[in-house]
């Protein structure tokens, strides 16, 4: 499905019935919606109405050239201008790697319309900001991303040989098919800098608080990019009800390689929260009112 919004058109993954629970899942790099495939099955199965759209950049119907375009702002404004158009009062959030990101972002800014947080490898900002100013072990993790700011050097070498550094990156755990349509997708003109310039973005704007929605928060030992000091740290940054999950033996691609054990995670986080809404569940926007 197209999502048509004034930041431009975002193709998505839509499945489940039209009046189900609605559920917004987000993807990371260098990934799209199809990172969720299975857990989209899974939520659509049970009952869920379940969006997961190419985020900004990676739609090329939304992808703007600026790496300005790209700050955590703007990507919370996306959630709620996608949200908006599909009439979803009140939604449930789950997001992965950058997605899970800008979950927490939402879910800071906007407490009233996130239902339930789900977020997948990706430990709190201001978890990870604290790690990274006290622990060598995360800011030698995280030293790519100063790395892959660099421009067009990054683009150039991930796509080199057939895009091998890329695929790489998904080091035998993500499946062949998903891995091809990956690097098809960024390599498409404009697309892998349009993807990192979520990095090259700067600064957020201001500074993120505590989360006082309910939260699951699922993070793999496995985790090259996150480790275990800013996974624990999380909690610190959580008020609301909180699980923490730790797969065992798992790398940071968790959506795909332990898809039942994180489907079964997330319905169990849906079904413990169904009523936490004050709005009820059935509430919708009207997309005229907007």
């Amino acid at each position: 499905m197209s999502i048509s919004t004034h930041a431009g058109v975002f193709d998505a993954i839509a499945a489940g019935p039209a009046g189900g629970r609605p559920v917004l899942l987000l993807h990371g790099f260098p990934q799209t919606g199809v990172v969720w495939r299975r857990q989209i099955e899974a939520l659509a199965a049970h009952g869920y109405r379940v969006v997961a759209p190419d985020q900004r950049g990676y739609s090329p119907g939304a992808r703007p050239q600026r790496p300005e375009d790209y700050r955590i702002s703007h990507l919370v404004d996306d959630v709620v201008a996608i949200t908006e158009e599909l009439g979803w009062a009140t939604f449930d959030l789950v997001g992965h790697d950058w997605g899970g990101a800008v979950a927490w972002w939402t879910a800071d800014a906007h407490p009233g319309r996130v239902r339930t947080l789900t977020v997948v490898s990706t430990p709190h900002p201001g978890a990870l900001a604290t790690t990274l100013r006290t622990n060598e072990d995360q800011r030698s993790r995280s030293h790519y991303m100063i790395d892959w700011r660099e421009t067009p050097t990054t683009e150039e070498r991930m796509l080199a040989h057939d895009a091998q550094e890329l695929r790489d990156f998904y080091a035998g755990k993500v499946p062949r098919d998903s891995a091809d349509a990956y690097v098809r997708h960024l390599s498409q003109p404009g697309a892998l800098t349009a993807a990192l310039n979520w990095y090259r973005a700067g600064r957020p704007d201001g500074a993120i608080g505590v989360i006082d929605v309910p939260t699951l928060y699922v993070w793999s030992t496995d985790d090259s990019a996150f480790g275990p000091a800013a996974a624990r740290e999380t909690e610190r940054w959580v008020n609301g009800p909180y699980r923490f999950e730790t797969l065992q033996g798992v790398s940071h691609w968790i959506p795909e390689e332990a898809p039942e054990q994180l489907s079964h995670l997330l319905l169990d986080h849906l079904r413990a929260h169904g009523e936490y809404s004050t709005r009820g569940e059935n509430a919708v926007v009207d997309p005229q009112k907007r």
